[in-house]
């Protein structure tokens, strides 16, 4: 996915030597990219079928920095105290989120079912669900009867992704209809914790949500470029390194 971010075409005998695995896995890989519609597969290799400012699909990105997420996931919960009533927004980071609090006495608004069905069996968190409509794929709940169920109640902490994160642009968002969710959660709240891999510092998506002087808290990876960590230091976030 990285390669398929930077160019067009790849091919499996350069993805082969760049990653030292054999050919046949580079070609499994990407017949199951080709089946998620994020390539077409032609000879050597594979096409790009993303735009470049197109997310990709919720089953590729679970795949990415997996254990990275989840030390994420772990950091955010720490973050949190027993009794809070919680917003998470959707997407790969926020699932491991919901993974950690499994086991706490929270109130949780999940706002992708990815979440409620990992916080449905939790015994001692308080599961409220928002309205609206699924969106296909991502299965995030979005449009005007979640907005208002969000509106219509407050949090102590709303947990956010994101698709990019910067001082210049703040976070951002691919899809518009996440994008107003994103907002109301954050309204409602009290406390802002973003959660993203530091790979979200190097894109801007279409979607501004907010600039980063909303922000209360940033949980990322070592990896967060210094000039993105200063800025956010400097604009008075909180940045968390999850080791």
């Amino acid at each position: 996915m990285n390669a398929l971010r930077d160019r067009d075409t790849v091919s499996v005998a350069e993805l082969a030597v760049e990653h030292g695995v054999s050919e046949m896995t580079i070609r499994r890989d990407l017949d199951e990219l080709a089946q998620q519609g994020v390539v077409r597969r032609i000879r050597g290799g594979a096409l790009s079928l993303l735009l470049r400012g197109e997310e990709p699909p919720f089953g590729v990105r679970e795949r990415e920095a997996v254990e990275v997420k989840r030390r994420i996931g772990v950091a955010v919960a720490a973050l949190i105290a027993d009794g809070e009533a919680v917003v998470l927004d959707g997407g790969t980071t926020a699932l491991e989120v919901a993974r950690a609090l499994v086991g706490r006495r929270l109130t949780v608004l999940p706002l992708a079912l990815q979440s409620v069905s990992m916080l449905a069996a939790a015994p001692r968190v308080r599961l409220v669900l928002p309205g609206g409509e699924v969106r296909q794929g991502e299965l995030n709940f979005m449009g005007p009867l979640a907005e208002s169920s969000i509106k219509a109640l407050r949090f102590d902490t709303a947990v956010i992704g994101c698709c990019g994160l910067s001082a210049e642009h703040g976070l951002t968002a691919h899809d518009l209809p996440e994008v107003a969710i994103k907002q109301a959660a954050i309204a409602s709240a009290r406390r802002v914790i973003v959660v993203c891999d530091s790979g979200k510092f190097a894109r801007t998506a279409f979607g501004a949500v907010c600039p980063i002087s909303r922000l209360d808290v940033v949980v990322t990876d070592p990896g967060i470029p210094p000039e993105e960590r200063d800025a956010l230091v400097a604009a008075g976030v909180t940045v968390k390194e999850a080791e």
